[in-house]
């Protein structure tokens, strides 16, 4: 089974950390690696078996499947933000393969439509199929754009010092222009009155988990800008991402630990000062403490009820509700990509183009259609694939499903709920793999292993409320709380992660960023310094050839 991460041991922690991060999701590692750029000597606590929290891999019967890296944007052009910063935190090793030019196929009943990579190429495809609509089409990419170039400053009191950002967030209305502040429904429907070309605009709902009458502009708009040029795959699999990341932080005196979950946050007078771990309560103490455990856990569960509640942490959360929780099927097969035929393409399958229509209905129980399947294949994104798993592929599949079908089991132990929770994820396979044989009619003969995780079993791993993927919901409410912020009331303790800005590898890795700003104070600066003078190592072959 592959690992990254030192289990942890009490006689290999130190006693001198300068930072210790709980749970090594991607902002917590991007945290910790560029504070340890820095010189700081940082501890991160994972309480999973590997490090990289939606980013790790895991193996089972000679397969191997990411639990939630399906496709990043922009890596592929090198002076992107976000390729900056996986350069810097990994010093490099991080290597990126693209996808197929249509890495979206959106599938709406009947009919298919491509996501192609390039803003005029996906323009001439979406005009192709809606010819009437070229300037609703044309005015959409621009909005984007827009969008994007405003984002830094959207989030910008994230880096500054709390009470400065919370004022920062509550002004920001003046500066902004007004579709940052309405949801996705509202925007589109200013632009088209074409319902089906809305809901085909909107088809990626899935990266944040809200359709777009619920879902916020700001975060539709960062999503469809993050992919419009082309989606990408890390080359070896997701988990290539933290066996890049944690050499760095273990360069500069630091350890990640896995086996390491944290049962309590120690707060004395007012200031974190360290960590007691559920193993044996063992203790380990540093000036600063940062979880990239999400909001609510944090809260509710990793700080005692009268601290949380002296320092008014508990009663802003009414304000704001868990995303939504997932099924995801692993499937492998007998057969390389290549011999079955598999794309590098994601299917995205909706019974109809009225999402709202289709989860409402769904939840409610009056329609039993899931209103999205999501189908992934990861062994054909993956050139390095074939070496290791020769003659083998995989699948993934995810759709949405409510917490309250798996209410029994709950507080159940993995593996051991039971004959009727296994009857029902048969069920709930069948209805899955179904869909993908659909697409992929080929593949039926060749299944050759495939398992289900519930919402409970992204609880058991993921250390989560109710199996929400993407922590807090992104409403337009959601982003209009000031008091949500990198650096918490209590002093010394800090926030990283999806929370702190939005959800999907790209928000947390610039939440990593943005915290790690934060942390350093007036020296915060040294931060943006090491990404703006970042220069990848030239190969050995090349400096040979300097030197000669």
């Amino acid at each position: 089974m592959k690992r990254t991460g030192t289990r942890f041991r009490p006689r290999l922690a130190a006693n001198h950390y300068d930072a210790i991060v709980i749970g090594s999701g991607i902002g917590g590692l991007t945290t910790a690696a560029l504070l340890s750029k820095l010189g700081k000597r940082v501890c991160v606590l994972e309480q999973h078996y590997t490090a990289g929290g939606y980013t790790h891999s895991y193996e089972r019967e000679g397969y191997e499947w990411d639990v939630g890296v399906h496709y990043i944007g922009e890596v592929h052009k090198p002076w992107s933000m976000i390729r900056r910063v996986f350069d810097v935190i990994s010093d490099g090793k991080l290597e990126w393969a693209p996808m197929d030019a249509h890495y979206d196929r959106i599938v709406i009943g009947e009919q298919s439509y491509d996501y192609v990579a390039g803003r005029d190429e996906f323009k001439a495809e979406m005009k192709r199929h809606f010819p009437a609509e070229a300037v609703a089409i044309d005015r959409y990419v621009e909005l984007l754009s827009e969008v994007s170039a405003r984002v830094p400053r959207f989030f910008a009191g994230q880096a500054l010092p709390r009470s400065l950002g919370m004022l920062y967030a509550r002004l920001r209305r003046l500066w902004l222009p007004a579709y940052f502040f309405k949801s996705t429904r509202e925007v589109l429907e200013g632009l088209t009155s074409n319902q089906e070309l809305i809901g085909v605009l909107t088809a990626q709902w899935g990266d944040y988990g809200l359709p777009p009458a619920q879902a916020a502009f700001v975060m539709h708009a960062m999503v469809a800008k993050h992919y419009i040029t082309g989606g990408n795959y890390p080359v070896g699999g997701a988990i290539r991402i933290s066996e890049t990341i944690i050499p760095l932080i273990e360069a500069a005196g630091g350890n990640v630990f896995t086996y390491a979950g944290v049962d309590k946050i120690l707060v004395e007078n007012g200031r974190a000062v360290g960590v007691r771990l559920h193993k044996d309560g063992f203790e380990i103490r540093a000036p600063q403490i940062v979880s990239c455990a999400g909001l609510v856990p944090t809260y509710t569960r990793l700080l005692e009820p009268q601290v949380a509640e002296a320092h008014g942490l508990l009663a802003p959360l009414k304000q704001v509700e868990l995303s939504a929780a997932t099924l995801c099927l692993y499937a492998g097969f007998k057969g390389s990509a290549a011999e079955l035929g598999l794309p590098k393409t994601n299917y995205w399958v909706y019974p109809s183009h009225d999402h709202d229509h289709n989860v409402s209905s769904f939840e409610s129980g009056q329609n039993p259609a899931m209103p999205l399947i999501y189908i992934s294949f990861p062994s054909a994104k993956d050139p390095s694939w074939d070496a290791h798993y020769p003659h083998k592929a995989t699948v993934e599949i995810v759709a949405p499903t409510l917490p309250q079908w798996f209410a029994q089991w709950k507080g159940s132990t993995w593996g051991k709920r039971g004959a009727d929770y296994e009857a029902f994820k048969a069920q709930l396979t069948e209805q899955l793999l179904e869909t993908l044989y659909r697409h992929q009619p080929q593949l039926r003969s060749a299944l050759d292993f495939c398992e289900l995780a519930t919402p409970l079993s992204t609880e058991w791993f993921q250390w989560n409320e109710q199996g929400e993927i993407y922590g807090i919901d992104h409403t337009v409410q959601r982003f209009d709380q000031h008091w949500i912020h990198s650096q918490t009331p209590i002093k010394g303790l800090y926030l990283t992660g999806a929370d702190t800005v939005t959800a999907g590898v790209g928000g947390a890795l610039m939440a990593g960023v943005l915290t790690a700003t934060r942390m350093l104070g007036w020296r915060g600066y040294k931060v943006g310094k090491l990404l703006k003078d970042w220069k990848p190592a030239m190969p050995a072959g090349e400096a040979a050839q300097v030197a000669g």
